[in-house]
């Protein structure tokens, strides 16, 4: 969940927005994700629970991103655009 406290969040965003700069496709965004879950791994021991946390972490933010980005952007292309009728 990424909800997390605001004081803990501000203190994360500068580092964020200086990363985010330099990102300019998909592969470098990867590399990033990447490179912060290996970190993580590192950090907290290579164990089947850290790396059971990261798969998780990932999937997760996968659903978020779909349930508050991707979901809205295509029900709005539906309503622009119509529904598919073939299993109406």
């Amino acid at each position: 969940m990424p909800y997390i406290k605001k004081d803990i969040r501000q203190s994360l965003d500068h580092h964020l927005e200086l990363i985010s700069i330099g990102i300019m496709s998909p592969g470098e965004l990867n590399y990033c994700i990447t490179c912060l879950i290996q970190r993580y791994v590192k950090d907290n021991g290579k164990s089947y629970t850290t790396m059971n946390e990261c798969i998780g972490v990932l999937d997760s933010a996968k659903m978020e991103f779909y349930r508050r980005v991707v979901a809205p952007y295509e029900h709005q292309k539906v309503e622009e655009n119509g529904d598919i009728d073939i299993l109406k």
